[in-house]
């Protein structure tokens, strides 16, 4: 069931799904990478690396604190996101946290250039379910720790997380889940060039400009 279907079906009306998205648009805008390199002392994070604000990037400044904190917090900001739309509804729930996982990846107070969506994608799917949620970021830290490369692990838990949904009979979340994967599939573009190259550095690796 998409969301067509649940404005078509009167499940949910037009304005509370609007609200939904937007209220978790804002909440994932929050550029919590871009806070916390500032606070370690790392100036801005996006003229380094990637150049973006996710946390695998704050990780090449070389403050592992600031790198855990934008983790959690950039995970956090998709399950509050889902919890707390889930009082009004399962599917403005789903809603709130696609509309966080947008937020951080398109923030509009970064001109719409924000982090790949990976720590928030795990909130999310750990706050729609528990259960897949846990088997993602396992999916996650296994593929790290065999090849070093956060994009292919990112890429792995993205292709995994779906079917752990199938598994578990969850259509909506299921959907969900495979939108948001194809985002992490579109936001790692060029991560999958480098990645055919063998150019892809690796976990913790430090890069002194800019390479998407």
């Amino acid at each position: 069931m998409m969301l067509d279907q649940f404005l078509s079906e009167g499940v949910v009306d037009a304005p509370r799904a609007a609200a939904a998205l937007i209220f978790g648009y804002f909440l994932g805008s929050v550029p919590f990478g871009l806070i916390f390199g500032w606070l370690a002392g790392a100036g801005d994070v996006r003229s380094i690396g990637s150049g973006n604000i996710g946390a695998t990037n704050v990780l090449r400044t070389g403050n592992k604190w600031a790198a855990a904190a934008t983790l959690i917090c950039d995970a956090g900001k998709g399950a509050l996101a889902v919890i707390a739309a889930r009082t009004y509804g399962g599917e403005l729930a789903v809603l709130a946290g696609l509309g966080a996982f947008l937020g951080h990846v398109f923030p509009i107070w970064l001109k719409f250039r924000g982090g790949k969506g990976v720590a928030t994608f795990l909130g999310v799917t750990i706050a729609l379910d528990w259960r897949v949620g846990l088997f993602a970021a396992a999916v996650w830290l296994v593929a790290a720790l065999l090849f070093r490369i956060s994009s292919l692990s990112a890429l792995i838990a993205a292709t995994a997380t779906p079917i752990a949904f199938a598994l578990f009979r969850e259509p909506l979340h299921l959907a969900a889940a495979a939108l948001l994967a194809l985002l992490i599939f579109f936001t790692h573009r060029t991560n999958i060039a480098r990645l055919t190259r063998g150019e892809e550095p690796r976990i913790g690796q430090k890069i002194s400009s800019p390479s998407a």
